[in-house]
């Protein structure tokens, strides 16, 4: 035991210092204090831009209709051991407004975003794989198809989908919502950008050479390769999905069918709706699940664009 604890030590030793090595760079290419400072102020200010709506929204969720305009925007309303009670009750309250179905309408959100973005994932990065290794008639044309649906505006496309799915009775169900949020050029541009400088060509002739098939070397080999690829993609479609308004707002005619962006919407457009604070409360509840998804992957997020920084 004393043998083993003293090699771990060692080894954990001996990664610090090559990490601090790999850290060291040459005096002329070391940045200068002032450089030091101006960059801390810049990240400080950059992360108080991005925090400050959400830490405003949590103030904002403890507050009644009166307090809202009555005290100050960027404190709570009440004492802190009275928080709990003022949480509760707009808890409450957004329930009620809600109907019950607040929590119903996050879990379709969830649905939504988390079948949308894994079937939109690997039809990307099929897609990307296939255009970037493979030669075949029609891919040129085929690319620039794809490439040029980017530049289409999503509101231009919504009412020949509602025509399409309403032919074809799809139209209040949650296919409506997830098959047009599955298709994204978007996607199929970063997985054959990624396919086509971290996929090496001498590394799937080798598995050609091995008796691998394409299917084996594609789910075996250049899913891996492209991990960083695909939960880049994964998060741009779940978060691009868990937005989106307009579809829903076409597609679904249900209450019980409605993302949460969607039924909050409805909430506000009541003629008796006069509750922020019931509001922002249902607003903090409805982004926590992407924070939390953000915060679960970032670190194959920025694995991968490590990885694009260093490749030739």
């Amino acid at each position: 035991m004393i043998a083993m604890s003293s090699q771990a030590r060692a080894r954990r030793k001996a990664e610090k210092l090559q990490a601090k090595a790999a850290n060291d760079l040459p005096r002329s290419m070391r940045p200068s204090p002032v450089v030091k400072v101006i960059t801390i102020v810049v990240l400080v200010a950059a992360l108080i831009y991005f925090l400050f709506p959400i830490y405003w929204a949590i103030v904002a969720s403890t507050k009644n209709p009166s307090q809202m305009t009555g005290s100050n925007g960027l404190w709570f309303a009440v004492g802190i051991d009275q928080l709990p009670d003022a949480i509760a009750t707009n808890y409450s309250k957004l329930l009620g407004w809600t109907r019950g179905q607040f929590w119903r309408w996050v879990l379709n959100s969830l649905i939504y975003s988390g079948v949308s973005a894994a079937v939109g994932t690997i039809v990307a990065v099929m897609a990307g794989y296939a255009t970037a290794k493979f030669n075949f008639r029609g891919k040129n044309a085929a690319i620039g198809v794809i490439m040029g649906c980017m530049l289409m505006p999503a509101a231009l496309l919504t009412i020949p989908q509602y025509s399409i799915f309403h032919a074809v009775h799809l139209t209040n169900t949650m296919l409506a919502v997830i098959i047009p949020c599955s298709v994204s050029p978007f996607g199929f541009f970063l997985g054959r950008v990624y396919a086509q400088s971290s996929v090496p060509n001498e590394l799937l002739e080798a598995a050609r050479i091995d008796g691998a098939g394409e299917a084996r070397i594609f789910f075996t080999i250049v899913l891996r390769i492209l991990a960083p690829a695909m939960v880049t993609i994964f998060l741009f479609l779940f978060v691009a999905t868990w937005n989106n308004f307009l579809l829903p707002l076409m597609m679904l005619s249900s209450d019980s069918l409605k993302p949460v962006t969607l039924g909050l919407y409805g909430m506000v457009s009541l003629a008796t709706f006069n509750d922020r604070g019931a509001l922002m409360m249902g607003a903090l509840l409805g982004v926590l699940p992407v924070i939390v998804l953000f915060l679960g992957l970032q670190r194959y997020w920025q694995a991968g664009l490590a990885a694009g920084a260093v490749k030739g």
